[in-house]
């Protein structure tokens, strides 16, 4: 049996989880983590969307006249910061998933 007041509930809540889900991707193309590596040799500052904002190296570093090393520092403080962003992403995601209503049983959509 067909329920057009339950399917036009689902429909507000799909357009609502639209809305937050385009809020949520807003905030996370705005947001901004450092990671590091070398024990704090080498930063890299990215945003949401995985631009890189800013690098900072150690002067120390350089006085080691070590090319090799200073790039496997950045590649690991880039990689350090693009798991810190996914770990965001999943945060924000797993509270609008949260909010997602599952019919069951005893409260059917149709």
């Amino acid at each position: 049996m067909f329920n057009k007041n339950n399917l036009t509930n689902l429909m507000k809540q799909a357009k609502k989880m639209q809305d937050k889900m385009s809020k949520i991707q807003k905030e996370i193309s705005i947001i901004e983590v450092t990671g590091e590596s070398g024990a704090g040799l080498v930063k890299i500052t990215i945003n949401g969307s995985y631009d890189c904002k800013k690098i900072e190296i150690d002067k120390n570093i350089m006085k080691e006249d070590s090319i090799e090393m200073l790039e496997d520092l950045i590649v690991a403080a880039f990689n350090d910061a693009s798991r810190r962003i996914s770990e965001e992403k999943k945060k924000k995601m797993s509270n609008i998933s949260s909010e997602i209503p599952f019919p069951n049983a005893n409260n059917p959509i149709i």
